[in-house]
């Protein structure tokens, strides 16, 4: 294997692997080093079947099913379908996933450590691919705080609500999601995280909040709360912290929900395809207990 940096403040693409077979314990524990150093991986020219990606997703965790439990792969629920596509008038996978700043399960006890995603179908224009992802540095945002309110932050949390983002789409991108049923929200009521996390791969602190879910700072007055959580989501979207991955058919492109924020550009009109699968795969190997017992 070969990783090849992107020169970027993230990023890098490992070369020579074929994901459709299995690898040794030292190419996972090498791809595991690299995500929590740089914080997106992209493996490219695979070609996968949903049963093969999820048998390597696992390798790095328990997978994870959606909470809204739509559009996944028929008999393989941990594989989620993602696309604009529609086959006898039924879209055949989610159309609008992702399309805010973000990092994923946040609004869970137990948080992410990775996605993988692949990429089938990807639409392009004018010789340039669309829906592209865009990710943020949360190992450098927590370095480029103000030492006072690193200070300050330290040792507080923040609520993270799953109907937050949800309602957003709903309310902001025009999507045709449905609200979610009582029986979903008592499946994922609001969890409480730390600000700052210490990564376990890096050993470094990262930022640990994110404008789609993040709703409140425990520790903290409601306005004080309103003031910083503002100020952290313009912090940590700095253009200086950005990265955005090009997407091309046969990525599989992982990235690393605790060291990362991330958003999916929705440039793209109905009828420009876009078909990706994806798995998330949940962080409990690296936090067993810790969370365990939030509310």
């Amino acid at each position: 294997m070969e990783i090849v940096e992107s020169g970027a403040t993230l990023g890098v693409r490992i070369e020579g692997l074929d994901l459709d077979q299995p690898l040794s314990p030292e190419a996972y524990r090498a791809i595991e080093q690299a995500l929590g150093r740089y914080g997106v991986v992209c493996f490219p020219r695979q070609r996968l079947e949903a049963a093969s990606l999820k048998r390597f997703a696992q390798n790095f965790g328990t997978l994870e099913v959606n909470v809204a439990n739509l559009y996944h792969e028929p008999d393989i629920p941990e594989v989620m379908i993602l696309s604009n596509i529609v086959e006898n008038g039924k879209p055949i996978g989610l159309s609008d996933a992702g399309q805010d700043w973000h990092t994923d399960m946040s609004y869970s006890r137990t948080i992410a450590f990775s996605n993988v995603l692949y990429g089938i179908r990807i639409p392009v224009r004018d010789g340039k691919s669309l829906g592209n992802t865009e990710f943020c540095n949360m190992h450098a945002a927590y370095e480029g705080l103000p030492q006072a309110l690193k200070d300050e932050l330290d040792g507080m949390t923040i609520t993270h609500d799953f109907n937050k983002f949800w309602e957003m789409m709903r309310r902001e991108k025009g999507s045709t999601r449905p609200p979610l049923t009582e029986a979903q929200r008592r499946r994922k009521p609001p969890v409480s995280h730390p600000v700052f996390l210490t990564h376990p791969i890096t050993g470094r602190k990262v930022l640990y909040a994110n404008p789609g879910y993040s709703m409140r700072i425990n520790e903290m007055t409601e306005a004080r709360s309103a003031e910083v959580l503002d100020f952290l989501f313009r912090h940590q979207l700095q253009e200086k912290y950005r990265y955005r991955h090009n997407w091309s058919e046969g990525d599989v492109l992982m990235w690393d929900n605790m060291g990362t924020i991330h958003n999916a550009v929705a440039d793209y009109r109905p009828d420009e395809p876009r078909l990706i699968k994806r798995c998330q795969v949940m962080a409990d190997k690296y936090f067993p207990e810790a969370f365990a017992g939030q509310t």
